[in-house]
């Protein structure tokens, strides 16, 4: 046994719910094994009986551990002893390899040495070989040349002109082949070769293609009627035709010749013209008649060429177009088909004369950029032109066209400036005619739905309008600049019509202003089914490209353009619709000021003096409320002829609202009522206020709801009166008190009808209940 005075130098230790104490400083059993003995023994003397198994079994686990060292010590030295053997193993392997590296590379220097000579004399051989090939292989183009050109040559003297156009189709070809080569002189002998044969064949055929041509009277500047007598002599048409086909077809094999050697007229790059082929040789030479014809008719001094006529070569074209196209259908297309070709004549026949336009109107339009008048003129009957072209005759979008040219910088600014310009002139007409504010179809029901004044409706024709003049424009930039003119006008045209009500705002019910709001209203309602168009659509994704790419407008604008949650109008429609809704609120507000000042003697009703619904022999609408109903009718049914329905609605629910609560407030929770004001309450309410409203829903109580309510609760019989007086208590009393499964105050008023009324509404309205009886409470 241990002393006191040592157990108080000892630490206690907690191990499980036991202590075990040590002398932390002076202990020399470590402590893993004091807890150990601790763990295994503890405090209880008979588990001294385990000492002996316990000793047993760690005798065993210290046998084991010693064999475990001893059987590690043991290999361990093995394993060093394999790794020392087989590092020196591979030391001497690689001395070994060292050694035949050195005996390799001294025999492989040797060899060098030796064959130095050889190299040097090869390289001269071999670069001579090479020489002499390419010697050899100019030789041989040349002698194909030659060989091609002497089989022309002979094609030639035995008239065999399909067979020498082939042969100069395929010597082009190898033209086009060497083109990567750095022979200059041979380039330049294959190309002249190529040009001299292809003067030769061009001059024979286009000579015999032209006499062709004049035997079928081409071109045809008459009527298409006048086509039929294309032939002299009806017997030889088919040796005509006939030979037009051969013509044409062996013209066609010199189409890539013809274009190595001759190179296209080009407009200028600021034209931003799209790349389109050569047009086809034997087109080209049918149209030879016909520009000649146009130069003649509209460049220079003539008197067809005038600035302010451009219709008269733009008409000049289509007529050209017209008259030949069932020629050129029947009869050159079938040729193009036989030879493999794509092309279709139609079109590149409209095309080559297309170019002679934009050649035209490059030259003009720097003479008129600046003259107001002519330029619009122009743009006017260019965008006619342009509509023909491709709705009558299947012109092209991906060709070049007239859009192409008033799409040039200078010109399509001051095209922008023109179309702003006359649009505003046209604004300012509109707006000040007579019938500005006068609906067309004022006499039409059915049409005149939205009641659309003269002005508005011409002012949408405008933009609609202006949209068919631009939609055709090549690039989606020049579009949106387009869309950015129609918004300024619909702001600027907003401006107006808020300029025009503000002269009318003491007349808020007069019938200008109802006009006003009517032009507001379908203005909003038709650019919002713009927005849902194809087009604008497409605008709104090339708008959504550019701003992404500036970084103009933040990350939720954009997504908001790209999942269409908004439209390219959104800010138009967003101002248009907040002018509308203060202009209704502005009428609204008067119609409720007329409605407060005829219900002032409704306001002083006696209700506590009325008599009760028995006394009566038959309920009356009181006579101080017959003022209100009559203003609420007339002004109903004034503005239900002076607005739209749309906007219509939207007034009489506001006005409702309003009236509804002004009751509530200024009227039922003012007074006290008997039995009999109650019921003549209620009797006014129902059977004559809320009529008003049925011809406009089928419900109109639904809009009244805090009357209706009250109502209710001040015609409740005094038992259910009590009753929810005592539910109401309750659950005021439950509220504070927390006491569960008491009766619910809501449930009780849900049962009533009253779902609007929240409970202390309906707590006062029970308290302006004039005739309680005595409960002895």
């Amino acid at each position: 046994m241990k002393s006191i005075a040592e157990k108080e130098n000892m630490a206690t230790v907690a191990v499980g719910k036991k202590e075990v104490t040590k002398d932390l400083d002076h202990c020399d059993i470590p402590y893993y094994v004091s807890e150990f003995v601790e763990r295994e023994v503890g405090n209880d003397y008979d588990s001294l009986r385990k000492l002996d198994n316990l000793i047993d079994k760690l005798s065993e686990n210290k046998k084991q551990l010693e064999e475990q060292v001893l059987t590690v010590s043991s290999e361990v030295p093995k394993r060093i002893q394999n790794a020392l053997k087989n590092a020196e193993d591979s030391k001497k392997s690689l001395s070994r390899l060292l050694e035949e590296e050195t005996l390799l590379s001294d025999s492989i220097n040797s060899h060098l040495l030796k064959a130095q000579p050889w190299m040097e004399d090869l390289d001269v051989l071999i670069s001579q070989v090479e020489e002499i090939e390419r010697h050899l292989a100019y030789l041989k183009w040349i002698s194909r040349i030659e060989e091609l050109s002497d089989r022309i040559q002979q094609y030639l003297m035995t008239n065999n002109v399909p067979e020498a156009a082939s042969t100069l189709a395929f010597m082009a070809e190898l033209d086009i082949k060497l083109q990567e080569s750095s022979c200059s002189h041979l380039l330049a002998f294959v190309r002249s070769t190529v040009k001299f044969w292809h003067k030769i064949l061009k001059d024979k055929l286009s000579s015999d293609f032209e006499e062709v041509l004049t035997q079928l009277r081409w071109p045809f500047v008459g009527p298409p009627q006048s086509q039929a007598l294309g032939l002299a002599a009806p017997a030889s048409a088919p040796d005509v035709y006939n030979n037009l086909e051969m013509l044409f077809s062996q013209l066609l094999k010199l189409q890539t010749s013809d274009e190595l050697l001759t190179k296209p007229k080009q407009l200028p790059e600021k034209y931003s013209l799209p790349p389109s082929p050569p047009i086809i040789l034997p087109i080209q030479i049918m149209l030879n008649p016909l520009q000649k014809r146009f130069k003649y008719h509209f460049t220079g001094n003539k008197q067809t060429n005038v600035l302010n006529k451009p219709e008269w070569y733009l008409t000049q074209v289509l007529m050209w177009i017209g008259n030949h196209a069932k020629f050129l259908d029947d009869k050159i297309q079938p040729i193009l088909d036989k030879a493999g070709s794509s092309v279709n004549a139609g079109l590149e026949f409209s095309r080559a004369l297309v170019m002679l336009i934009l050649e035209k109107l490059a030259a003009d339009i720097p003479c008129l950029l600046y003259d107001d008048a002519l330029f619009c003129h122009l743009v006017d009957e260019v965008l006619l032109f342009e509509r023909e072209l491709y709705s009558v005759h299947g012109y092209l979008s991906s060709f070049p066209s007239c859009m192409h040219i008033l799409s040039e910088e200078s010109c399509f600014q001051r095209w922008l400036t023109v179309e702003k310009k006359f649009a505003l002139q046209k604004m300012d007409s509109m707006l000040s005619s007579e019938a500005a504010w006068i609906s067309q179809y004022k006499d039409i029901t059915d049409v005149d739905e939205m009641k659309v004044p003269d002005c508005a409706e011409t002012f949408m024709t405008l933009l609609l309008v202006i949209t068919d003049r631009y939609k055709n424009l090549p690039t989606a930039s020049r579009k949106l600049q387009f869309l950015g003119l129609q918004k300024e006008l619909v702001d600027d045209f907003r401006i107006r019509l808020t300029q025009v009500m503000k002269e009318e705002t003491r007349a808020s019910l007069g019938f200008r202003y109802c006009a006003i709001l009517n032009a507001v209203n379908y203005i909003a309602t038709v650019l919002a089914d713009w927005a849902d168009n194809v087009f604008f659509l497409q605008l709104q994704q090339a708008e959504l490209e550019v701003r992404a790419e500036s970084n103009a407008v933040s990350k939720l604008q954009l997504g908001q353009l790209a999942s269409m949650e908004s439209s390219v109008f959104d800010e138009m429609i967003n101002l248009l619709e907040r002018l509308k809704h203060d202009m209704l609120t502005r009428q609204v507000d008067h119609v409720f000021r007329e409605v407060k000042d005829a219900a002032k003697l409704y306001k002083k009703e006696r209700w506590l003096s009325l008599p009760s619904q028995a006394e009566q022999a038959v309920m009356s609408l009181s006579s101080t409320a017959c003022p209100m109903l009559l203003t609420l009718r007339d002004r109903l049914l004034q503005l239900e002829q002076q607005l739209c329905h749309s906007l219509f609605k939207i007034f009489w629910q506001m006005l409702a609202e309003k009236v509804d609560i002004y009751i509530y407030q200024e009227i039922i929770m003012a007074n006290h009522f008997n039995e009999g004001g109650a019921a003549q309450l209620q009797f006014d309410m129902s059977r004559n206020l809320f009529p008003l409203f049925s011809h406009y829903c089928k419900r109109p109580e639904n809009y009244f709801k805090h009357i209706k309510e009250a109502c209710i609760i001040l015609n409740l019989n005094i038992g259910s009166a009590l009753l929810l007086k005592d539910v109401l208590q309750s659950a005021s009393e439950n509220e504070t008190t927390l006491k569960p499964n008491q009766p619910s105050a809501t449930a009780a008023l849900n049962e009533l009808g009253v779902y609007k009324l929240a409970q202390k509404d309906v707590e006062i309205l029970l308290n302006l209940r004039a005739s309680w009886p005595n409960t002895g409470k």
